[in-house]
């Protein structure tokens, strides 16, 4: 692929890990990327993601608890957000 849309797309997704989680580490970022895609296939192939969790019990959990978390980063970053006054998210134009 092209090296300056690597880049740019991993800035993309740092930020997008930022915004919903106040955090962009590495860490964060590898997870960010897993929560997306299991969530885009969840939503896209629920059939394959329900055998995937009865096939794997073990890593169903792990997901469980990934999603846990990054809901309860997200809450804790709007609750953040409320209180400082941002939002984070881009303003609409009128």
């Amino acid at each position: 692929m092209n090296p300056v849309f690597d880049q740019e797309f991993d800035a993309l997704v740092e930020k997008f890990a930022e915004l919903v989680t106040g955090k962009s580490n590495t860490e964060m970022v590898d997870k960010i990327i897993k929560w997306s895609i299991y969530n885009h296939i969840h939503k896209s192939m629920p059939a394959l993601t329900a055998h995937w969790g009865q096939t794997h019990p073990e890593a169903k959990r792990e997901v469980r608890l990934l999603f846990e978390e990054i809901r309860d980063l997200n809450q804790a970053q709007r609750a953040h957000a409320q209180t400082s006054g941002a939002t984070g998210a881009p303003k609409e134009e009128e």
